[in-house]
């Protein structure tokens, strides 16, 4: 299996820049898996797709504004440090530029000294760091402050309202980027999906490196994920447990609950409560136990995303079908369209 496999081509001008309003008035592009067919819909519309006795499994991490741009102590050279994972009350698994210049021992300061950060040590597998915070205050305060929306670098325009790179439901703190097929979501629509008589269930996933980083081996198999923690309480695996004998079907919201169901399920498909890291890599080959149904966004060419995708289609559907998008001008990535596969 070749990464190169999982590419497609992507006109520039349909990567979205900005976030639809309202929220639930995205493009929704429907595929049945059984007999192959396509529609187009918007996104409003998913409640037309989802049973009564459905369980509806949504993400409720919270993105942290991770981005701190401030200065090397000793010579004011301008750095920045991207939050991936806390460690403890003053250590960070962080992403660094300019990562020469930003070794073992190194000062950084931000907010005119508010916060200043020690480069502790390397993490060869991701190219980051660990660093150490000093402040005075409550940390997470500070960080509103300073800090800003971590967001992909293909997305260039300024962000004006931080709540929307992060989804109505969002209650833990902890991701550096969004579980953005949630994104679509609006507290309206979620009330109408209720009263149908779908579940809404909670899971957790922090997203961090290992969502987003590219896989940069030639074959794909070979690609290594980075480590994130998720969750599936008691009452959440009950649920969905008991939802399944039922007949009802489990459709993730995102890839990221997809990852968590399928980390923390066993072969008969049977969710179990549990916490802890996950690098599980889903690509086709893989069987998914759990995952019935996922609601998702337009993943990057060559992507962990896309494969997962794929390993729920077929790679060759998976690019017929991004090929449809593309001609049907959807938007792409973090702040585009959705689709939803049944």
């Amino acid at each position: 299996m070749k990464t190169s496999d999982f590419d497609y081509e992507l006109p520039e001008e349909l990567i979205a820049q900005t976030p639809i309003e309202p929220r639930d008035h995205s493009r929704l592009l429907v595929y049945h898996r059984k007999d192959r067919s396509i529609e187009h819909r918007h996104f409003y519309d998913i409640i037309d797709y989802l049973h009564a006795g459905d369980a509806l499994v949504i993400n409720e991490t919270r993105v942290i504004p991770a981005r701190l741009l401030g200065v090397k102590e000793e010579t004011g050279v301008p750095v920045e440090v991207l939050l991936l994972r806390r460690i403890n009350a003053t250590d960070w698994e962080a992403l660094v530029r300019p990562g020469r210049r930003l070794k073992p021992g190194t000062v950084c300061t931000f907010g005119d000294g508010m916060l200043t950060c020690e480069i502790l040590e390397n993490v060869k597998d991701i190219g980051g760091r660990i660093v150490r915070f000093r402040y005075d205050g409550v940390f997470e305060e500070i960080l509103d402050r300073l800090g800003e929306m971590p967001l992909p670098p293909y997305i260039h325009e300024k962000l004006q309202d931080k709540s929307r790179y992060q989804t109505v439901y969002a209650r833990q703190d902890g991701s550096a980027a969004a579980p953005t097929a949630g994104l679509h979501f609006t507290p309206e629509l979620l009330e109408r999906i209720r009263q149908k008589g779908v579940i809404p269930v909670p899971v957790l996933l922090h997203v961090g490196l290992g969502t987003f980083r590219p896989v940069k081996e030639e074959n794909a198999e070979d690609h290594v994920m980075h480590s994130e923690f998720c969750q599936v309480t008691d009452s959440a695996a009950e649920t969905m447990n008991r939802i399944r004998a039922a007949g009802g079907r489990i459709v993730c919201v995102g890839t990221t609950s997809v990852r968590t169901l399928e980390t923390l399920s066993t072969a008969d498909g049977v969710v179990h409560a549990g916490s802890g890291e996950t690098a599980i890599f889903i690509h086709p080959g893989v069987a998914l136990k759990a995952t019935d149904a996922l609601i998702t966004n337009f993943h990057l060419p060559q992507s962990t995303l896309l494969m997962l995708v794929s390993a729920l289609m077929g790679r060759e559907e998976a690019l017929r079908v991004y090929r449809e998008a593309v001609k049907e001008r959807y938007r792409f990535f973090s702040f585009g369209d959705a689709m939803y596969i049944e």
